[in-house]
């Protein structure tokens, strides 16, 4: 069963997309460039990008809410502390900014969004520093103002996307209620709604594609995961995302090919200027374990080794690897016997 926190973490992200075209065809230009870079990981330049958007156009919060959203991948991606006084300072100005908007014109419906938007990456900021229980309020709020959304407009994709996610997810974790008369299990529902998100080729479809991942692997749909993430690698190949879903998919398909491509993740971040050795050893234990259990033990142990030799981590380095050394030294005992 997929960690709870993972799953938060892809519902609030299922409400970070932006799928219907602007009416400004610059701002609809940018963007779809600037999210195209932060998929690719070209971090620098999307922050350029977005900077450059909210120079253009102060008057809304679009700049503001992307420049925060690639700071947070940024930092997500590359395990690095968060700026969290700029980041919070971008999503609260870029608040301020649309509830006024909002109280000017309550029915525009990309205010609205704008407002969704933006509680929606206040709530997923929240989940990944660990603060789940003001994330999965904050959320809440985000999922309801995309539901109105959809009132308003059942074409919007963005708002499918999220509320397709909630749907799913809510039924599930509730299952063991579903024979009281008000809890309706609208799990293929959620499938369906994202379903139809992703054929429409929205600006962040691949947020979509992400989520339907997840709930497949959760389903144990095997194959169909990784018809998925095949589909996603086609159009972005070096997304270490998609190639961690890919490599999570073929534990239960491959455990060598598996193996294979955490490896090939892992390449990808020593391959960076920067350390990232949270990554590194997140990877290589996920790499040792999957070895472990193809009985390749002397390879595992290998790795377990290179892992426990790593000195002189930080404090932030050891709050976000949590028990993952603990679980190295296990797993290193049990293989020298």
């Amino acid at each position: 069963m997929v960690h709870f926190k993972v799953i938060l973490i892809f519902l609030l992200l299922s409400g970070i997309s932006f799928s219907q075209n602007h009416p400004d065809s610059k701002i609809d230009r940018t963007l779809r460039f600037g999210i195209s870079e932060i998929v690719k990981q070209n971090y620098r330049n999307a922050e350029k990008i977005f900077q450059e958007l909210d120079d253009d156009y102060p008057q809304i919060p679009l700049g503001k809410i992307y420049l925060a959203a690639t700071l947070i991948a940024e930092s997500y991606d590359y395990e690095t502390p968060f700026d969290d006084l700029r980041i919070t300072s971008l999503l609260n100005d870029s608040k301020k900014i649309s509830e006024s908007l909002l109280n000017n014109d309550k029915k525009n419906l990309w205010y609205k969004y704008y407002l969704a938007l933006i509680t929606g990456y206040q709530a997923y900021y929240e989940a990944i520093k660990g603060n789940l229980l003001k994330a999965l309020s904050v959320g809440l709020n985000s999922y309801n103002l995309f539901d109105e959304i959809l009132e308003q407009d059942s074409t919007f994709q963005d708002a499918l996307i999220a509320v397709g996610t909630y749907k799913y997810w809510k039924s599930d974790k509730l299952e063991f209620l579903s024979w009281l008369p008000f809890i309706d299990d609208e799990r293929e529902i959620g499938i369906k709604l994202l379903e139809r998100s992703i054929k429409n080729n929205s600006y962040n479809s691949h947020l979509a594609i992400y989520s339907l991942i997840w709930i497949l692997i959760h389903k144990k749909d095997f194959n169909n995961a990784k018809n998925l993430v095949e589909f996603a690698l086609n159009k972005f190949p070096q997304s270490r995302v998609f190639k961690e879903a890919y490599a999570r998919v073929y534990e239960e398909i491959d455990l060598n090919k598996s193996a294979q491509i955490y490896n090939q993740v892992l390449d990808s971040y020593e391959n960076l200027e920067l350390e990232n050795r949270v990554k590194v050893i997140t990877l290589k234990h996920k790499i040792a374990i999957q070895l472990q259990k193809a009985g390749r033990k002397t390879q595992a142990l290998k790795i377990c080794d290179e892992i426990l030799a790593i000195n002189n981590l930080t404090k932030f380095e050891i709050e976000r690897l949590g028990d993952r050394l603990e679980r190295v030294k296990k797993m290193q005992n049990e293989l020298s016997k």
